[in-house]
């Protein structure tokens, strides 16, 4: 026979009378007498891979900024697109590449019978600089796509937060709502065995209940899809549970539409990316323009056995294209063609942008003003009216239909309400991303 007490401090953590620890706990073998010393070990193990197990299970806490700084680490689509910046500057390297010597030998019947000579291709006009400098424009664009990717893991980031959030708080809902249509289940029960009501309103009243039950269970299963969505967000493992800090109530800044559109204009993702491949073409056009000055091309190198002139003697020869008949005038009328088309689109742009500004900052609004009235004036009514008319039917002045009416018109009420915080929350998101930039939050 074998005994294990478990003993805790006064910090609250476990404490044994043996060495062997499990965890943060500990396990002590107070007595422990053969032939049974397996079967103790194995009961001690299993003990503390329960608490283990325990411990990992517990929720852990995740506030607003973490789940964003979380995901802006670890979302594997961010880290894809992050790689690509070393194909970035990859190709910077490829653009600084100066061209290679080619060595040559020759032999023939004819003098001289030997040669050996170097070639070399010398760039003029500053080519390479203008290489080096597109390859710098393209790493910027690599740099764009970059940030409107996290913009974008962002906004689905706090949406994923808030889902989370509502789909709890309609759990929470839910779980009222099967407990007043067990109260009211009582009530029938007690008024039917008191003759006051027919069985038919005991009836109906279950019905409800059943009901009532129905729906939270599929919000319990609809909360665990919310969860298991944060958790493929944040690349965090599947079992992973959240304690959130926020939620659906939590206050948003201010925001003035002009200072938005202001921003946008710097900031939004579009305008910088058409900005940037106006930059590029640019450049191109600059390399284009440097490619119209020729390469110098040198030989250098020794003939031998020319007898009886010589046994071994220098050669050289310098060789220049010369541009007459086609200096890329095709290519050059191509690229400002490009631009301009570039330049027509960022204006036009510019202006989408700012009417999709503008049209994200007034669904915020329109958000806000229906949280402030479903919170403010309808929801306190709503569940007013319903305690009244449960009161009412307890008393005998009302009929069951007329108190789940009133149960379900305070349960529309509430869950658009809690709708409404979501798509307050997820309106300030869209506002976020349309800008570009974070609107004093983390």
């Amino acid at each position: 026979m074998c005994r294990i007490r478990v003993v805790r401090n006064l910090q609250g953590s476990e404490s044994f009378h043996s060495k062997f620890r499990v965890g943060r706990g500990a396990i002590a073998i107070s007595q422990l007498r053969t032939p049974h010393s397996a079967l103790c070990l194995l009961v001690l193990l299993l003990a503390g891979a329960a608490l283990a197990f325990a411990q990992q299970a517990a929720p852990r806490p995740l506030s607003l900024s973490q789940a964003l700084g979380i995901a802006d680490r670890n979302n594997l689509d961010l880290v894809a697109a992050r790689r690509q910046r070393a194909v970035a500057e990859a190709g910077i390297r490829i653009a600084g590449a100066r061209p290679n010597p080619a060595f040559n030998f020759t032999a023939s019947r004819d003098q001289p019978h030997e040669g050996v000579f170097f070639d070399q291709t010398i760039e003029l006009g500053g080519k390479r600089g203008h290489r080096i400098q597109e390859a710098h424009e393209e790493s910027r664009l690599t740099d764009i796509d970059i940030f409107t990717l996290e913009r974008q893991v962002r906004r689905t980031t706090r949406e994923g937060y808030y889902n989370l959030a509502l789909a709890r708080a309609e759990t929470a809902r839910l779980a009222k709502v099967v407990e007043l249509a067990q109260r009211l289940r009582d009530i029938a029960r007690d008024r039917f065995q008191a003759g006051d009501i027919p069985e038919l309103e005991v009836i109906q009243a279950e019905l409800e209940l059943s009901r009532a039950q129905a729906d939270y269970q599929v919000a319990a299963q609809e909360e665990k899809v919310a969860l298991s969505e944060l958790d493929v967000l944040l690349n965090e493992p599947a079992t992973t549970d959240w304690q959130l800090e926020g939620s659906l109530t939590d206050t948003l800044p201010t925001v003035d539409l002009r200072d938005l559109v202001e921003r946008a204009a710097e900031s939004n993702p579009e305008l910088q990316r058409l900005a940037q491949e106006l930059n590029v073409e640019r450049s191109r056009h600059s390399l284009l323009k440097a490619e119209r000055i020729p390469n110098l091309d040198l030989q250098f190198g020794l003939d031998f056995n020319s007898l009886p002139d010589f046994r071994a003697g220098p050669r050289g020869q310098i060789s220049l294209a010369f541009p007459l008949f086609y200096r890329n005038q095709g290519e050059i009328a191509q690229l400002l063609a490009t631009e301009r088309v570039l330049e027509a689109e960022a204006a036009a742009t510019r202006r989408s942008v700012e009417g999709n500004v503008e049209r994200a900052y007034l669904d915020l609004a329109a958000r806000q003003t229906q949280v402030d009235l479903y919170g403010g004036k309808l929801l306190p009514a709503a569940r007013h009216l319903a305690e009244l008319a449960e009161e009412s039917y307890k008393a005998g002045k009302a009929n069951i239909l007329t108190v789940i009416d009133a149960q379900r018109n305070a349960q529309d009420v509430e869950k658009t309400y809690l709708d409404s915080l979501f798509a307050l929350q997820s309106a300030f998101a869209v506002v976020e991303e349309t800008v570009g930039v974070s609107l004093g939050q983390p």
